[in-house]
């Protein structure tokens, strides 16, 4: 017999933290339907009292997943507490994650709490949230630089308490994979009713380990293992899910434990939560990246033509790869575009928003041959943008850039609804563009990055262009797609500088 490892992903709420990266209440819905669809068993889909926006989004997700079960990350405080178990209230299935600091540094410099007290307040949580849900999960934060006696002592008392799940955090990415593993066996060994929770991990990556440290805890006894999709996370990121789940999948004579994912859904995950984001994924990632499963080598081409097995140790098509054959043109209809949507977890709320998506899918039509999947993720992801931009719209742009003379660029925008109109000279056609429009929105901001990936390949393809830019310590990223690479250049910038326009009200926690 083989234990089950419980796949938590907290993409919601962990990788939001990522800078830039926040999420708008539709975007984690789609998100969310696609891990229930991949058939994650927790979806952490946010904390509640950060903002009313953030309580808002794990109401939406809490009503609209039936199949996993719908967290929300609170302090070990009563306020907390309360706000999420009333975001949660309508989940078919909830769970309430509550957490405080244990480690010596973070209780004396941050928390100004004695051992004792936190100790009382961490059962007087975990006593609260069992008011609302009897699926109660604790963390220690800090656990990994926490005193082990100490650690042990608030396990039992939480356990006690009612937690069901105990995770243990590395919040800082500090661990190593033997100290880590060695960690989880000793708590689970002295602490006298470990047998009465799950032991869960949450690792970060600041060294390269989080998914390192996860599998030596799987190992050690964790039974619940916290990730994100792509990794993506705060600093360095998180473990990322698609590594965890397929080392444990691969590797059965290592892990006495199995998952319940369907790893088919693997990609097409990854690459909507990298449209959402703008956090593109590097062609070098394992299980996700482009050249993942790419051979350039004469050998092991060779090899792979002859028995696969020889340089591959998973297939392809286990973890998403396999290709999707329905191509969309011109003369596709509503009900294809409908249902390939659905297909790939899309649904529309109106029939306006889907004729609005329909009507985005016949221009790119016009200028694209062959509509792929990818093509109607940011189509989907375009739309989304566009309805975030509404004080600043692109009406026009024209730029001149030719050999010998100094690129330029006329822009023209709808400001609040009112149209101005700028040009300027720049070092290209986007840095004119650029330049252009910060005449007209003087946003005073720092552009912090600029990048283009091609949607798909062929020289008609889509470039989706992400910008990040910071203002006063407050850093967002905007994207923008187009088969015209300075028109996507103009859009994501557009994206960056109305959400920097928008009101920011977030207070994120760390795990």
């Amino acid at each position: 017999m083989t234990d089950k490892l419980i796949i938590f992903d907290t993409t919601l709420r962990d990788g939001e933290q990522s800078p830039g990266a926040s999420m708008t209440r539709d975007e984690k819905i789609r998100i969310a339907k696609a891990l229930e669809k991949m058939r994650v068993d927790v979806i952490e889909a946010g904390f509640p009292v950060a903002s009313l926006g953030d309580f808002e989004a794990v109401q939406a997700v809490a009503n609209a997943i039936k199949d996993s079960t719908v967290c929300g990350l609170a302090r070990a405080t009563d306020t907390d507490i309360d706000r999420a178990g009333e975001a949660l209230k309508n989940a078919n299935s909830a769970r309430i994650h509550t957490f405080i600091a244990t480690s010596p540094i973070h209780m004396a410099d941050k928390l100004r709490m004695s051992p004792e007290q936190v100790l009382e307040r961490a059962v007087a949580a975990v006593k609260r949230a069992r008011k609302y849900t009897d699926n109660v999960e604790f963390s220690p934060e800090d656990a990994g630089r926490s005193e082990l006696d100490f650690l042990c002592r608030v396990i039992e008392a939480v356990i006690d308490a009612g937690a069901r799940t105990v995770n243990i955090p590395d919040t800082v990415g500090y661990n190593v994979p033997q100290q880590f593993g060695n960690l989880i066996h000793n708590l689970i060994e002295r602490v006298p009713n470990s047998d009465k929770a799950i032991f869960s991990v949450h690792c970060h990556n600041d060294l390269g380990l989080a998914v390192a440290n996860s599998l030596a805890a799987v190992v050690n006894g964790a039974r619940q293992v916290e990730c994100t999709v792509n990794g993506l996370g705060e600093r360095a990121g998180n473990a990322a899910l698609e590594e965890i789940a397929m080392a444990v999948r691969t590797r059965k004579d290592v892990f006495p434990c199995q998952i319940g994912l369907d790893t088919t859904q693997i990609v097409p995950c990854s690459r909507l939560v990298s449209s959402i984001t703008g956090f593109a994924v590097q062609p070098n990632k394992a299980i996700v990246g482009a050249n993942a499963f790419a051979h350039e080598s004469g050998i092991h081409q060779d090899g792979v033509l002859k028995k696969r097995e020889t340089y591959e140790i998973m297939r392809a098509q286990d973890v998403g790869w396999s290709e999707n054959r329905m191509v969309l043109g011109k003369h596709s209809g509503r009900n294809a575009f409908r249902t390939r949507l659905r297909e790939l977890g899309v649904e529309f709320e109106s029939e306006e928003d889907l004729n609005a998506a329909f009507r985005r899918f016949k221009d790119l039509a016009d200028k694209k041959h062959e509509i792929y999947d990818d093509d109607l993720q940011a189509l989907v992801t375009e739309t989304g943008l566009e309805a975030e931009n509404e004080r600043l719209k692109l009406v026009s742009l024209h730029v001149c850039s030719e050999t010998g003379e100094t690129p330029a660029a006329a822009v023209t925008l709808a400001v609040d609804g009112i149209e101005k109109r700028q040009t300027a000279d720049g070092g290209g056609p986007v840095d004119a563009t650029y330049k252009a429009i910060e005449k007209i929105v003087e946003s005073g901001s720092e552009l912090q990055l600029y990048s283009v990936n091609a949607i798909t390949s062929g020289t008609d393809s889509q470039g989706e262009v992400t910008v990040r830019v910071a203002k006063g310590g407050r850093i967002v990223n905007g994207q923008g797609a187009d088969t015209d690479i300075v028109i996507a250049s103009a859009k994501a910038y557009l994206n960056a500088l109305s959400k920097l326009m928008a009101p920011m009200e977030r207070a994120h926690p760390q795990l």
